[in-house]
């Protein structure tokens, strides 16, 4: 997904949310080979993607349970941890509002990566540098949420992406109560070979992966038509891949699945995913006890201004169609 940087600006690891007594949000089993529980997860949550450092009257359209804090990269060629890479992990403004957004009972989960700037197992050295930069930026948002955004050239280099494997394991080991989510970039046709080469990284090094997250957005040129069979379309496919990598139930696949769609405008030509789509994935993703849905992103959920089209732009701080403000979390909330 895009990041906050603008021109100006056998298999052995089960997933966690399938043992007993867990859920899509909840804390993983502290140990792999766990049996699967045959209670299903909780009801499908909602999840936006929202700015960590800039605060939008939409955020909490649709009363979200969880927030995803975009996002956490690396500050510069250093293995410090940033908010996009313009804020310090600490910065007073960014835990004040954490603090706000947790105050109706939300929880927020840390989103490392993105689409701009470096991921922090690009710029560490060692698995165990990397689990303590990963571990600063939990600290100091009170989150025990790890959302891993992995894509572009992150993701094709193999070397970075186990080295985060291992960082990862390291720390679920300090914190037994960290939950891991995964947020790949999909197709209809389901995961690249790449997100399934990542998936199995984690599962090689031990990880305990609650989640996986797939963005369906942005396909191709050829990709024209509707954008929420797309996103059904793509879920499908993701879900067979994930019961193969993981070995598990086809219940306990959809259980582990998020699903995450560009609202409006999307970066490709031809591509605009509406409040139709939006409804129609949320139907589809209750009715599979899907983890979570998600947007990108809360700042984009209100109409472009046609009177000041200099300043709006549907790519980053508007939708591009025409809605009410905050309509689209109504939508993906149910």
């Amino acid at each position: 997904m895009r990041g906050f940087l603008r021109p100006a600006a056998g298999l052995t690891c089960l997933f966690a949310l399938a043992t007993a007594g867990c859920s899509a949000e909840s804390a993983p089993a502290s140990s792999a080979g766990a049996s699967p529980a045959s209670t299903p997860s909780a009801s499908t949550s909602y999840a936006p993607y929202l700015s960590a450092t800039e605060a939008s009257e939409n955020d909490s359209a649709g009363s979200p349970s969880v927030y995803n804090l975009a996002f956490v990269i690396a500050d510069g060629s250093d293995c410090t941890p940033s908010w996009n890479g313009t804020s310090a992990i600490g910065d007073s403004s960014v835990t004040s509002r954490i603090s706000a957004l947790k105050e109706d009972g939300a929880q927020v989960r840390v989103s490392f990566g993105g689409a701009s700037g470096k991921e922090l197992a690009e710029t560490c050295s060692s698995a165990a540098k990397l689990a303590a930069a990963y571990g600063k930026a939990l600290d100091a948002a009170g989150s025990s949420l790890a959302d891993f955004d992995i894509e572009g050239d992150a993701l094709t280099d193999s070397d970075s992406v186990d080295l985060r494997s291992e960082a990862i394991a390291l720390l679920q080991e300090e914190r037994s109560g960290l939950a891991v989510s995964f947020t790949l970039p999909v197709m209809p046709s389901g995961l690249d070979d790449d997100s399934v080469a990542l998936l199995e990284s984690a599962n090689n090094k031990s990880v305990q992966v609650s989640t996986v997250n797939i963005m369906t957005m942005n396909y191709g040129e050829s990709y024209d038509g509707d954008m929420g069979a797309y996103a059904i379309t793509s879920a499908k496919a993701a879900q067979a891949q994930l019961k193969s990598v993981f070995g598990t139930s086809d219940s306990t696949a959809w259980r582990a699945l998020a699903l995450t769609s560009m609202i409006g405008t999307n970066d490709v030509d031809g591509e605009t995913f509406t409040l139709s789509d939006a409804a129609q994935v949320r139907e589809f993703a209750a009715s599979k006890e899907v983890a979570w849905v998600s947007m990108w992103s809360t700042f984009r959920d209100q109409e472009c201004d046609s009177g000041n089209s200099d300043e709006d732009d549907a790519l980053t701080n508007c939708s591009g169609v025409s809605q009410p403000e905050g309509a689209f979390g109504e939508a993906f909330s149910g």
